[in-house]
């Protein structure tokens, strides 16, 4: 039996993260829908980039619709923390609907 092959991104939930500047997708772009998170401001806290303002957006993966009408769901929320818990929930009842 062959071995697992490990993934090279960091997971979240058992979904992969992937991270670009200020822009975060979270989940696999096999399924149908994944969320975009794009950090919109930042605050220093004890010289450390904490995220302030995130918007999170449920997304349909479908090649077949329209960019504008991919988005599902969005909404914004204070800290990176409380963006990720809503992503989190969104997915999973998206992806088991």
């Amino acid at each position: 039996m062959p071995a697992k092959k490990k993934s090279d991104f960091l997971t979240y939930k058992g979904k992969p993260l992937v991270r670009s500047g200020k822009t975060i997708y979270y989940g696999d772009m096999s399924d149908r829908f994944v969320i975009l998170l794009q950090i919109n401001s930042t605050s220093m806290v004890n010289e450390l980039e904490i995220a302030d303002k995130v918007t999170v957006q449920l997304l349909s993966t479908d090649p077949d619709v329209r960019p504008r009408d991919r988005i599902i769901k969005k909404s914004e929320k204070n800290g990176l923390y409380n963006a990720m818990d809503i992503a989190s929930i969104w997915l999973h009842r998206a992806l088991n609907s």
